[in-house]
């Protein structure tokens, strides 16, 4: 098993933990990863777009000429598709873009996210994490003490306000439940900083 460094919330060293091979030590599989963010990112668009076809805009009741005798094509209405401000033909109308992947897929995506942290060295433990207010400060400080620079995602065994909305501020940095954790957040933020509580119930549901 790989063991990793546990520190506080002042960059200090206090521990090591070892992480569950099942869980943090599989070989990432990309063709899962992709397929569930592709999904991820589908069942997030709303699906609203629409167009008028000829039968819905306004207009066009009158044929524009007689049948014959013009020189000009035929034509039924000035509201066909080849005419401006005519209706659009075969375009898109409201619609649902989501699907489902199957449970293993799922599992196997969320184990492959989680190891790909641990193998590019970009999973911190903490030992503990709790604020007693609503202060932005503190979590700015903490994230400096753990030297994080870039975006991270903090997860948090239990749902937790004071947290959520001190760091609701910080661009770049979200606070994830272990119950609303997905496979998009982890591959979305490059550190996954995982309070210890947090990392035991994790490896108590996948491993």
């Amino acid at each position: 098993m790989a063991k990793v460094s546990v520190f506080d919330i002042t960059g200090n060293k206090v521990s090591e933990t070892e992480l569950n091979d099942a869980v943090f030590g599989i070989t990432p599989n990309k063709a899962v990863l992709h397929a569930m963010v592709v999904n991820y990112l589908a069942n997030q668009r709303q699906g609203t777009q629409s167009t008028l076809t000829r039968t819905e805009v306004s207009g066009g009741g009158k044929k524009p000429w007689r049948q014959k005798g013009t020189g000009h094509a035929r034509q039924g209405s000035t509201r066909s598709p080849q005419w401006v401000h005519g209706g659009i033909a075969l375009g898109p109308k409201p619609r649902s873009y989501s699907y489902t992947i199957n449970k293993k897929q799922r599992r196997l995506a969320m184990l492959s996210a989680l190891s790909s942290k641990v193998i590019d060295n970009n999973l911190i433990v903490l030992d503990s994490l709790s604020l007693d207010e609503y202060k932005t400060k503190k979590i700015i400080a903490i994230l400096k003490a753990l030297n994080v620079e870039k975006k991270a995602l903090i997860v948090i065994p239990d749902a937790d306000n004071k947290i959520v909305r001190s760091a609701s501020n910080i661009p770049g940095v979200a606070v994830s439940g272990t119950n609303t954790l997905c496979v998009y957040d982890i591959l979305n933020y490059e550190k996954l900083i995982v309070v210890k509580s947090a990392l035991t119930k994790i490896e108590e549901v996948y491993a």
